[in-house]
């Protein structure tokens, strides 16, 4: 299932990622996973929150320039080549990865990789017809 990601674009100067996340925090939003890629004039977050739309108004409402996009997160087992079979598993169905990154579950046995796919629906087809659990966008709250 799919899951939206809210990317935000930040001008690449000292505080402006504090502003986010206080921004965030004080409208009661929670970050569950976040990458952050820069360039030398600016950077974009890339976040999964409890609250996608309260998220989305609140950060608008404060002049931040964010949007949705749509992504995959999947669950793996926390081991030595756990990544390396999913990509090895989309790269044999010639799925392409734009970006992805990952983080650990609380459990700490299983890691969770969130996805950027070309063709999202092929991807989280193949995946689940190969056992490879892929979250749904409700348990977004609970990552």
């Amino acid at each position: 299932m799919e899951l939206e990601q809210l990317s935000v674009f930040l001008e690449n100067r000292a505080g402006r990622l504090a502003e986010v996340t206080a921004v965030l925090g004080n409208a009661g939003i929670n970050i569950r996973a976040l990458s952050l890629a820069d360039t030398a004039d600016f950077g974009i977050l890339r976040i999964i929150v409890n609250d996608v739309d309260k998220a989305l108004a609140t950060l608008r409402t404060h002049g931040f320039t964010a949007t949705l996009t749509k992504v995959v997160a999947v669950e793996v087992d926390d081991q030595p080549g756990g990544l390396s079979t999913v990509l090895q598993l989309l790269n044999a169905h010639d799925i392409n990865v734009e970006y992805m990154y990952a983080f650990v579950e609380k459990s700490a046995d299983k890691a969770l990789l969130v996805f950027r796919f070309e063709n999202l629906q092929k991807a989280i087809d193949v995946l689940t017809e190969n056992n490879i659990k892929v979250l749904k966008s409700e348990n977004a709250r609970s990552i």
